[in-house]
């Protein structure tokens, strides 16, 4: 029988140990054990102290339990002195009356935040959910394109566009793919204030609204329904501006624009559902059917014989929302729909250096410098930085991808004061509209486009960048960034 050893081997254990060896080697054990115990023994007698005589000592009998009169008086000192130190605290904490700690105030950046997504809510149109959270808001625009035949249940739903009832397609779609670039790159703050599930209903139903305003099912479309209701200037007919009412209450003619061509539309639209369909991506039947929409509207923008830009001769569009060229929608739809997809040909596209010739997009100009629903330039080309910080796809794209870098670092130099493109208020506002009325908008894209280069700058430990000769500190455009959103925040907070 064998016997597993740590130390390697075996022991090998016999049952016959009669042998004269053997005994004398068990004697010799015997006798070293017996020495052993006697070591024990005086081990013990140092580890207790030397021998104490003949004094006694006295004892007090506790019953099954007896003890020095000096060991029972520390007993006692030693419970006394626990009490005061341990239990005595506890008692006077426990009747003390609890005050449950509030959480802090939210700061005015939240405050704002929470009030602008409620705006979205405010201008819903359609049937409304029970959990919309504007109490004075009801169902409206209900028979919304209730006159076509190829959209079952009409164009019911969307946004209206300010103060007025009209829904505008081109800068609905914008303010989608904005809200869906916010929540690509800001999910986790979004989630810490408790927005984030509001704002993916808030985008989720402007796209949904927006796959209604053309053969979603398709891959080649010949049109998209523009916009639902009209206003006219100094009309005495009855329409979305001659008519002040809530939306609840409109009782007049609602008709529908239809865009036979729109490369601009049609451009911008591929681009908010491609941005949502990244937002969506945990839900992979919607997030395809977004991708399918948005390929097949780029494929309507693409067509060489749908070229003029949907506003162009429209008495009802082009006063509001006209738009002045559409490759600005070629190269910001192009870098979504790669981003969603991983389809080359469309990193190939948004790289094609006919999309910054045609749009003008090295020259510099100032008001091709400020993001806006009509102009894309700016924030795509960030987009496509973002593609070079962060992937840096190589050849053949690295050129394009670095010009337009270099650009975007120029665009965020003229924002800063010191460089003198804009005119600045006295309150600190630059003035990216020239001082026409609703600057607000400009400025508000400008910093979010603003605190997004930083936030690429830090993610990558780069601590800035040039302006020239002159280096300029990340955290000075966050400083920009910042005194923008403060300027407005006084009017709405």
């Amino acid at each position: 029988m064998h016997s597993a050893n740590h130390w390697g081997g075996s022991l090998e254990i016999n049952g016959d140990s009669g042998t004269d060896d053997e005994r004398s080697r068990n004697m010799e054990w015997e006798r070293q054990q017996h020495q052993h115990r006697h070591l024990d023994e005086t081990q013990q007698s140092w580890l207790l102290g030397p021998h104490q005589g003949n004094g006694k000592k006295k004892y007090v009998d506790l019953g099954c339990i007896m003890c020095s009169h000096k060991a029972l008086k520390y007993t006692i000192w030693s419970l006394v002195i626990a009490f005061f130190v341990i239990a005595l605290p506890i008692i006077i904490v426990k009747s003390l009356p609890e005050h449950k700690s509030h959480p802090p105030p939210p700061d005015n950046y939240t405050l704002a935040l929470h009030k602008a997504l409620l705006f979205f809510n405010a201008q819903k149109s359609g049937k409304l959910p029970k959990s919309n959270g504007i109490p004075w808001r009801g169902n409206s625009g209900l028979e919304d394109g209730k006159d076509l035949t190829d959209v079952k249940g009409g164009l019911v739903g969307g946004y209206y566009d300010a103060g007025d009832n009209i829904k505008f397609h081109f800068p609905m779609a914008y303010a989608m793919t904005m809200l869906s670039w916010s929540v690509i790159e800001y999910r986790h703050k979004y989630e810490a204030i408790g927005e984030y599930n509001h704002v993916r209903d808030l985008i989720k139903w402007g796209t949904d609204y927006l796959l209604l305003t053309f053969n979603s099912s398709a891959s080649h479309i010949d049109k998209i329904y523009s916009q639902v209701g009209v206003a006219v200037a100094n009309s005495s007919k009855p329409d979305d501006h001659y008519c002040w009412m809530k939306p609840e209450e409109m009782d007049y003619d609602r008709p529908v624009q239809t865009a036979n061509s729109g490369p601009d539309l049609a451009g911008e639209m591929a681009a908010a559902l491609a941005a949502a369909s990244i937002v969506f991506q945990d839900n992979t039947a919607y997030s395809k059917k977004l991708i399918k929409g948005a390929e097949t509207l780029f494929t309507f923008a693409r067509d060489f014989g749908k070229r003029t830009p949907y506003s162009r001769g429209n008495p009802y569009i082009e006063p509001f929302y006209n738009s002045t060229g559409y490759f600005d929608e070629y190269m910001w739809g192009a870098a979504w729909l790669f981003y969603a997809t991983g389809n080359k040909s469309y990193i190939s596209l948004a790289t094609n250096q006919g999309l910054p010739k045609n749009s003008k997009a090295f020259n510099m100009i100032p008001d091709l410098i400020v993001p806006s629903w009509d102009n894309k330039l700016p924030a795509a080309m960030l987009l496509l930085t973002r593609l070079r910080i962060f992937l840096g796809p190589g050849y053949p794209y690295e050129d394009m991808l670095k010009s337009y870098h270099n650009v975007t670092g120029l665009t965020m130099c003229s924002y800063l004061q010191q460089f003198h493109v804009f005119n600045w208020t006295k309150g600190g506002l630059i003035q990216l509209n020239h001082g026409k009325p609703q600057s607000l908008q400009y400025v508000a894209n400008a910093a979010f486009l603003a605190s997004l280069f930083v936030d690429y700058l830090n993610a990558t430990s780069i601590p800035g960048w040039y302006c020239g000769p002159n280096f300029i500190r990340a955290e000075t455009l966050r400083s920009f960034a910042t005194s923008q959103v403060c300027c407005f925040l006084v009017l709405f907070i």
